[in-house]
């Protein structure tokens, strides 16, 4: 019974830390924990109905749900390993009967005061392996730590490049240039770099899928909400005269094409074209087809 208890713990504590290891440094969709944690929390939040404010709090309040079930499952895994010895290993301070503070809670308080790297020392373990494993602990505590605060420094730069491609989509949708003013080098280069913005946002998506669970607010920095027209604009550069623009058109498209694959991917799994894609993406984040990113913008073509 002692062995099993252990067993199950330390299994706990490596199946949190496998969890971290691909939530931040090798995001891969083996990782689950979190992305489960984070759909589960966007799914209650986002319901439809809800309110913009009430949807603004889905990511955060899904990140913080992670980081406190991470620490609970290292703690309650710790908990399990140090339970079955209590109280012969462990030593007490005077005014504290081992007798009465051997039990499963008194185990988790051992755990969770370790864990904090509180050091209150009114209950340590004395035996070898177990001195071994408060520190060890401890370290794994740090480790979390140092975790959430690397989580909040990738995501939210995440959050901010994809915002400011929205609004850049925004900007230059409420130009309103004329299909004559987006047919020259220097609209090549402003095609080219939404391309290339956009596969930072597919990297993004990638690297920190958590970021999708985020709601971006206002339609002007609002991805979702400027899709269409990023959308339209590719398919009006690729039939444009000038041969520059007509290749940074294409590359906006394949940038787009990208973009919907990992979004069908790893969040959608509509299995439909880009544009349906685009489209599920949108509805999910609470836009509809008046949030499509205004009008055509062929609409304005000069002569």
């Amino acid at each position: 019974m002692t062995w099993a208890l252990s067993l199950v713990g330390a299994g706990l504590v490596l199946f949190v830390l496998r969890d971290v290891f691909h939530t931040l440094w090798h995001p891969t969709r083996h990782g689950g924990l979190s992305r489960l944690v984070m759909r589960a929390v966007w799914r209650l939040w986002a319901r439809p109905g809800a309110t913009v404010r009430r949807v603004s709090l889905a990511g955060p309040t899904g990140m913080m749900t992670v980081v406190a079930i991470w620490s609970l499952l290292v703690a309650v895994g710790c908990a399990l390993m140090y339970w079955p010895h209590m109280p012969g290993d462990f030593s007490y301070s005077s005014g504290l009967a081992p007798s009465s503070h051997a039990g499963p809670l008194d185990a988790l308080y051992v755990s969770l005061v370790t864990l904090a790297t509180l050091g209150l020392g009114d209950i340590v373990p004395t035996s070898g392996w177990l001195r071994v494993l408060a520190p060890i602990e401890a370290l794994v505590g740090f480790a979390l730590l140092s975790a959430t605060v690397a989580w909040i420094l990738g995501v939210y730069p995440a959050l901010a490049r994809r915002r400011a491609l929205a609004l850049r989509l925004s900007h230059l949708r409420r130009s309103r240039a004329t299909a004559r003013a987006l047919d020259t080098d220097g609209s090549a280069a402003l095609i080219d770099a939404l391309a290339t913005a956009f596969a930072t946002v597919t990297v993004d998506f990638l690297q920190y899928a958590e970021s999708y669970y985020f709601y971006d607010g206002e339609e002007h920095i609002s991805l979702p909400a400027q899709l269409p027209y990023a959308t339209r604009l590719a398919a009006q550069a690729a039939q444009a005269r000038h041969p520059d623009v007509r290749v940074a058109g294409a590359a906006l498209r394949t940038a787009l094409d990208d973009l919907a694959g990992v979004l069908d991917a790893r969040f959608l799994r509509t299995g439909g074209a880009p544009e349906g894609v685009f489209a599920a993406y949108a509805a999910d984040h609470g836009r509809g087809r008046s949030s499509e990113g205004g009008g055509d913008p062929s609409a304005s073509r000069g002569s």
